[in-house]
């Protein structure tokens, strides 16, 4: 089991304070610093200052000032950016961290922060994913010295010269989302990782079914691809500051411990042990306030260590 810190900084974190957080991460044996993708916070509880920060700039920061930890997005929206930008966004954040970048890609959902920032909003976002996905790989596995061009529905390249090309040979791709039909073919196609979402119990083994049926259907081994999921995280050495540390992030203990990660260590050594019997093999610790070095710290020094003694 491979587990990661995932963040919100919508919500409001400088650069600082998310350099604190993956470092943090970096310190205590995680393997990964993500973070999500948005301009506008979903949390009105403080407006979302100090503001946004850009997930590629900040992610090319974190780049040069860690040294191990993968760095991602948890995901990028796909009506952000032109696909051939993102690629040359990502391979050159990939060259500046040594080669330790993921790219998660999504539709996008957040209508409000698209007319907030003037960022078109389609209705129909499923074939505009579908493209910048084919168009990023397509880029990066272009030889050197050859060129790239692309005819869809939403994109057109014409002898592009594919460069600069990342430090890996292979960026990961991440592919999340709940839909029973699209998704996983899509997922099937271009990802390494499938993201489930969130961590409530029900629904997982029919979404890593699908998925595995989707690889199947294209001759692909289904354990190629990984299986993720992410959980808001409360956790303490006490109930009482588990639930105080829920509090902070708007959540109740109760809620997250149904569909996230909470409460005692032992609550959240057996639920990420019921995750890995459903196929499950990365965990995304998720914090909406970017301020819990100390939860990371206790998961690091308690619940990390327990999870390996299983």
């Amino acid at each position: 089991m491979d587990y990661r810190i995932f963040t919100e900084p919508q919500n409001g974190a400088s650069y600082d304070d998310q350099l604190s957080m993956a470092l943090a991460a970096e310190q205590y044996g995680f393997s990964g610093f993500f973070r999500s993708d948005h301009y506008l916070t979903m949390d009105d509880r403080n407006g979302g200052l100090p503001g946004p920060t850009d997930a590629w700039t900040t992610l090319a920061g974190l780049a040069r000032e860690t040294s191990t930890i993968r760095l991602g997005t948890l995901v990028s929206s796909a009506t952000h950016r032109l696909p051939a930008i993102l690629a040359i966004q990502v391979a050159q954040v990939d060259e500046m961290s040594g080669g330790r970048v993921e790219l998660g890609l999504g539709t996008g959902w957040f209508e409000r922060e698209h007319l907030a920032y003037g960022m078109p909003f389609p209705e129909k976002r499923f074939g505009i994913l579908e493209e910048q996905l084919a168009v990023v790989t397509g880029l990066w596995a272009t030889p050197v010295g050859d060129t790239f061009s692309f005819a869809g529905e939403n994109y057109t390249l014409v002898d592009a010269p594919a460069l600069p090309k990342p430090r890996q040979t292979h960026v990961p791709i991440i592919i999340g989302g709940s839909g029973p039909t699209r998704t996983p073919a899509l997922a099937a196609r271009f990802a390494d990782e499938y993201n489930a979402g969130f961590a409530t119990i029900a629904p997982l083994a029919e979404r890593v079914a699908r998925v595995r049926a989707a690889c199947e259907a294209i001759g692909r081994d289904p354990d190629s691809i990984v299986m993720s999921i992410a959980g808001t995280t409360a956790v303490g050495p006490t109930t009482a500051v588990a639930a105080q540390r829920a509090e902070s992030q708007g959540r109740t203990l109760d809620d997250l411990r149904l569909g996230g990660f909470a409460g005692s260590t032992a609550e959240v050594v057996d639920k990420i042990g019921m995750l890995g019997e459903l196929g499950f093999s990365r965990i995304y610790f998720q914090f909406l306030d970017i301020h819990s070095e100390e939860q990371v710290a206790f998961l690091g020094d308690e619940v990390l260590p327990q999870l390996a003694a299983r």
